[in-house]
């Protein structure tokens, strides 16, 4: 209830899409029946999640914040869904994302943009300065990052305790360093995608966002595993793990991307990178400069393959089935284009016609099977560097902090996915697991995270790095001033990040 209650009082957040209350209240009165009688618990029993609007939900509205889906209720549940509230979970809504999570804003949905928690902070308010006297209040708040933006802005501010997002090039890890959570990308196949509604199936996964690491290794116990209903996933069994206190990190081998220097990463970020690869040096850890030459080739084969999955995945959306149909009768075409034209937004029509281009068959081979060579070279990159004994690289996670609405929707989508994507995109590709944990904050008071890349199925080892790292940092809980106002109680309890 107090979860519920912080969700109306940071409405203005816009994290939420659809708030299930009904049901919200429902699974807490029966977890709390168990926890009455006795009966054993799930590891999540009773605990608050927030689920992103990709996902389906059996009899709660699925939309992709767009207006091809809305008001489509799915007839099953995703699996991850399904394994959250088999474990007891409460599912208090769906969350809000990039229309169906091509972004890295989530500033492009029909339900309008999703705010930063901490444009509402006092550590952001403290250092802001207003660039003239007639600028309004109420302009300078700051976005998510994107896709899942809803997820991140839910998990940061409070009104959950743990969140799925869904990760193709960056989507769960770029919001999670905007919003100072954590965000974990699992290794492709070890969570099943049935139900996630796809993006691109070579590269989608669902993502964890939590408050701390401990908490996100929780998470993918209960999720991770083979599921007969998506073939990708990993047939062995996953014994769930939790992460032991490492005190020596002598043994390590940290490696450090020199093409992840990339332009644009603001100086802020590039003294804080150096600054943990210090930590781990000083700690005892081997800390080595690692290249990955085909790193710069990556965003322009990310485009390629991501606009050809997308162009296929979306001719599903034609009107007929489900989601949103036109009344133009004319003929079965004129019906298809005009439902198309309707449900879709600029962003989503655009992705869709690149992908139709580079599947054309006269550019089948310069693009779409050039694009697989590539990226099969960025995949060997990563055995390469890890086959030398390295156990994890670290990375940044976002070239700079959030950045104003204002300023962020001077460019177009095309062009800020493929700027914000550029640090992120090459796990995705290359299918390894990826952490962003939040590090400090910036001089202007917001968020900023690092990124940990691991071996394939090497989620314990990563984790447990993340965890070192993420005690050493002590990164600053968030001050949510507007919040406080409306609802004292909720603070007072929440002063551990942890729901363990």
């Amino acid at each position: 209830q107090r979860c519920l209650s912080l969700i109306k009082s940071t409405k203005f957040l816009n994290a939420y899409i659809t708030v299930a209350e009904e049901t919200a209240l429902k699974q807490a009165e029966e977890s709390e029946k168990r926890y009455r009688r006795g009966q054993p618990l799930g590891v999540l029993d009773g605990i608050p999640i927030a689920v992103k609007d990709n996902f389906n939900t059996a009899g709660i509205e699925t939309t992709c914040a767009s207006n091809m889906l809305k008001g489509y209720i799915s007839p099953y549940n995703a699996t991850v869904v399904q394994k959250l509230l088999d474990q007891g979970a409460v599912l208090l809504g769906k969350t809000n994302l990039d229309e169906f999570a091509m972004g890295s804003g989530s500033t492009d949905g029909v339900f309008g943009p999703v705010r930063n928690p901490w444009s509402y902070s006092r550590q952001y308010k403290e250092k802001y300065v207003p660039k003239s006297h007639s600028e309004d209040k109420d302009s300078n708040w700051v976005i998510t990052g994107g896709s899942s933006g809803g997820s991140a802005a839910a998990v940061s501010s409070f009104t959950c305790f743990a969140a799925l997002g869904s990760d193709t090039g960056g989507s769960t890890r770029n919001p999670a360093a905007h919003c100072g959570v954590v965000g974990l990308k699992p290794t492709y196949g070890l969570i099943s995608r049935h139900g996630l509604i796809p993006l691109v199936n070579s590269m989608d996964v669902p993502g964890i966002l939590t408050r701390c690491v401990d908490d996100a290794a929780i998470v993918l116990g209960s999720l991770a595993g083979h599921d007969p209903k998506d073939s990708t996933t990993i047939q062995d069994n996953f014994k769930p793990f939790e992460l032991s206190n490492l005190t020596d990190v002598s043994k390590l081998s940290i490696g450090i991307p020199k093409e992840y220097h990339a332009p644009g990463l603001s100086s802020e970020i590039l003294a804080l990178w150096s600054k943990a690869a210090d930590l781990f040096k000083n700690a005892g850890a081997k800390v080595i400069e690692v290249s990955l030459p085909h790193t710069r080739y990556s965003i322009v084969c990310y485009h390629v393959l991501c606009t050809a999955e997308v162009a296929s995945n979306m001719a599903r959306f034609d009107g007929l089935e489900y989601g949103h149909r036109s009344d133009m009768n004319k003929s079965t075409e004129s019906m298809y284009a005009a439902t198309r034209r309707e449900g879709f937004n600029d962003v989503v029509r655009g992705r869709i016609l690149s992908g139709n281009y580079f599947m054309l068959n006269q550019n089948y081979e310069n693009y779409f099977i050039k694009a697989q060579k590539v990226r099969r070279l960025i995949a060997n990159d990563f055995v390469k560097v890890f086959g030398s004994g390295v156990d994890i690289l670290l990375t940044p996670t976002t070239l700079s902090d959030a950045v104003p609405y204002t300023e962020f929707i001077k460019e177009d989508n095309r062009t800020r996915s493929a700027q914000d994507d550029i640090l992120t995109q090459a796990a995705n590709m290359a299918g390894l697991p990826a952490i962003n944990v939040p590090t400090a904050l910036s001089e202007r008071g917001l968020p900023v995270g690092l990124q940990f890349i691991g071996r394939s199925f090497q989620e314990k080892q990563l984790l447990t790095v993340a965890k070192w790292f993420e005690k050493q940092v002590k990164f600053p809980t968030i001050q949510l001033e507007e919040v406080k106002r409306h609802d004292h109680g909720v603070f007072q309890h929440q002063k551990s990040a942890s729901f363990l």
